[in-house]
């Protein structure tokens, strides 16, 4: 079983990891698109995560079989991410992510309720989601690879060598959208996942009371908007900032021979950080309070932009290439994904029942793939507007600003989090 729940975990972030680390550099560059405008295509893209645990939750923990619902959305999802390759103006672009978020985005939480509803102990969800991280690591080294060989002709630089290797990006909404019908296919195979009957008829509702109630879950919550914003810093700007790094660099970069170039392809050192990180995950949290965990993982948050607001600075001071200060923050989205998202998921699925679980899952995909985003790439539009200077983006002024954010979220969970956490619920309590 635990197999079966880790091919799914594959598929499921291969699909989002082949094209999001790209959106941004492949609109401003073979498009021209604004960065406020950028912003909208990305927020616009979060809209399903609102609606989604008013239908997707609801259906798969009252209606609807969970898997089937996975299928159907993958395959309708495939088919119409194939089309954001051929498309050129704003409001398609608008349109198009609006309609796909609906499809996708509602996949994300009930995959996490399915796979806790078929494992025989959540401990062992970290072995299963880490493959979700080795599917976003394989396609984004995949495209990478890609431009490196196929969109990067020999004696072409500058702006010319941008133009040709974002033109090539397109290919990564073609390459999900495969993905996206081969695990609607695949779901079709899953366990059965039929819904549960509840105390009331309304999951969705029944499962804010749930969070209300518990200070743990509340606190993770009332959170979850600034640090998603701060999260959206990094999915929005870093592939055009280590993209550039490395198109500066030139013949001079040796990572390119594995990861491609590109940037996203250097961006999955953070998710093979993360395979480490939630590989011990179930030791961590036998000799580590959950508390200290969240707190870590914020304070990685903080020393990840630290890294890529000064790496410079802390290179020279060091005496090591930037490079290596650049590498070091990509890794750290290791210790931020297992030890502050991954763990909320584990929290979540503590503090709820059985039979609210897909909503709660749900609800809480809404505040950080969804408000969060929407927040988050207006925030970080803006910020790139005011970081911006002669029209070139200054990337100190622009890491700067979630650097000192995530310091400040790290001071109020220390103050709001509980020291000791109530036992966990029963499953069905």
């Amino acid at each position: 079983m635990l197999n079966r729940l880790s091919v799914m975990m594959f598929l499921q972030y291969a699909i989002w990891g082949a094209w999001l680390p790209l959106l941004w550099p492949y609109l401003s560059t073979v498009h021209g698109f604004k960065p406020e405008e950028i912003s909208m295509v990305f927020a616009m893209g979060a809209m399903g995560a609102i609606i989604a645990p008013f239908i997707a939750g609801q259906v798969a923990d009252r209606w609807f079989n969970t898997e089937r619902y996975l299928a159907l959305a993958h395959i309708l999802g495939g088919l119409l991410i194939f089309q954001l390759a051929e498309l050129n103006t704003f409001n398609e672009f608008l349109v198009f992510s609006f309609v796909y978020s609906l499809l996708y985005s509602p996949t994300m939480p009930l995959s996490n309720a399915l796979a806790f509803t078929h494992m025989p102990d959540r401990e062992r969800f970290g072995r299963v989601r880490l493959w979700g991280t080795v599917g976003w690591i394989a396609v984004g080294i995949a495209m990478g690879q890609f431009l490196l060989y196929k969109h990067s002709p020999a004696g072409m630089s500058g702006a010319a060598l941008a133009l040709e290797q974002a033109k090539g990006m397109a290919n990564a909404f073609r390459l999900s959208g495969a993905l996206g019908i081969a695990m609607g296919l695949y779901c079709f195979t899953l366990p059965a996942t039929p819904p549960k009957r509840g105390r009331s008829a309304n999951a969705f509702g029944e499962a804010v009371g749930e969070i209300v109630r518990s200070r743990e879950l509340l606190t993770i919550f009332l959170l979850a908007v600034p640090v998603s914003c701060i999260h959206q810093f990094y999915f929005v700007h870093t592939s055009g900032f280590l993209g550039s790094v490395q198109r500066d660099l030139g013949a001079g970069d040796p990572f390119s021979v594995v990861f491609g170039v590109g940037g996203g392809g250097l961006m999955t050192v953070g998710q093979m950080a993360e395979i480490v990180v939630l590989g011990a995950m179930a030791m961590w949290q036998k000799c580590c309070s959950k508390r200290n965990l969240f707190l870590i993982g914020l304070l990685a948050y903080g020393l990840r932009m630290l890294c890529f607001a000064y790496g410079a600075d802390i290179a020279a001071s060091l005496g090591v290439s930037p490079l290596v200060v650049l590498i070091t923050g990509v890794a750290l989205h290791g210790v931020i994904f297992g030890c502050y998202i991954f763990l909320a998921f584990i929290v979540l699925d503590e503090h709820t029942s059985d039979d609210v679980r897909a909503s709660a899952q749900s609800i809480f995909n809404l505040v950080i793939v969804g408000v969060g985003v929407i927040v988050g790439s207006w925030v970080s539009g803006e910020v790139a507007k005011w970081a911006t200077v002669d029209g070139k983006l200054d990337y100190t002024k622009l890491f700067s600003v979630p650097m000192w954010a995530s310091f400040a979220c790290l001071l109020l969970f220390f103050l709001m989090y509980p020291r000791t956490s109530k036992q966990t619920q029963s499953a069905g309590a």
